[in-house]
């Protein structure tokens, strides 16, 4: 019996004296994790911030033509919806896109709600042009739209060819809606779900994107003070937003306009989305 009490009280006093050690062990080793994984964290940090956001995706094709690690999304108002993306295109895809476009600029036009046809008017003053299809095939452009897919979440193949615009000093474009209110330009594609506008130029004065419905606080518009929502034209940021709310209607309160430049060259370009397939 007394040789029974003996067992079980060593076996007792084993047990408790591993647990201590056990638990003695993982005092000493634990700080020391922490320590390596915060240290490990904080250069990579420091890494990413040198490098522009290069992160663990660097080696990844798929990761590098989405730019994950260099885009950096922020929600400006909810009706209508506008998320503006930081550094959504590369300073090397801007200036590719400007030179496309820099020798074929023609005067823009608009399209007349009344007729349905395209008409020059004094609403909109800036020139520009459209990528032909066999220049959707290019690699880069073909990078480009891809991205916009995912970000907006609406197929490639839903959105129209993109068009790149130039604003000197003194142009503008009126608030507007991007989506039609003839439906001749419904047939095929149906209506324009959304638009992501890219900014490819810096060292731009004005030239904001407004959103006059979008919120009651206040921005600047052209040096003016107005209430809204004002999107500076920052190269390499994008902004998308809706022409068609929730409820699958158009967004009335999608309404924008391009504010004055004051000084230097606006260059953008514009992808507009559809509710179907158009090619």
């Amino acid at each position: 019996m007394v040789s029974r009490v003996l067992i079980v009280f060593g076996l007792v006093t084993f047990v408790t004296i591993s647990m201590i050690i056990g638990a003695l062990v993982q005092l000493a080793v634990i700080p020391r994790m922490e320590d390596s994984y915060g240290s490990e964290f904080s250069s990579r940090r420091r890494l990413d911030t040198q490098h522009e956001g290069i992160s663990l995706w660097a080696d990844d094709e798929e990761a590098s033509i989405l730019r994950l690690g260099y885009v950096k999304p922020e929600i400006m108002n909810w009706a209508p919806r506008i998320i503006l993306f930081h550094n959504f295109s590369s300073s090397e895809e801007c200036d590719y896109l400007r030179g496309l476009a820099k020798d074929r600029l023609d005067e823009s036009t608009v399209v007349d709600t009344a007729t349905g046809k395209v008409i020059k008017s004094n609403i909109r003053t800036s020139s520009g042009m459209f990528l032909n299809f066999n220049e959707r095939k290019y690699p880069i452009i073909q990078a480009i739209e891809k991205r916009i897919s995912v970000y907006s979440q609406i197929p490639v193949e839903n959105g129209e060819l993109i068009q790149v615009l130039r604003y000197e000093k003194d142009q503008f474009y009126r608030p507007h809606h991007d989506y039609f209110s003839n439906r001749l330009f419904t047939q095929f594609g149906g209506q324009r779900v959304a638009t992501m506008l890219m900014y490819l130029s810096d060292n731009v004065e004005g030239g904001e994107t407004h959103f006059p419905l979008a919120g009651a606080g206040e921005c600047s518009c052209g040096g003016k003070p107005v209430t809204g929502v004002c999107v500076k034209p920052n190269k390499g940021d994008a902004v998308l937003f809706w022409s068609m709310g929730l409820d699958g209607q158009s967004d009335p309160k999608s309404v924008h306009g391009g504010c004055e430049v004051l000084a230097g060259e606006k260059w953008s370009a514009t992808k507009w989305m559809r509710q179907k397939k158009i090619f």
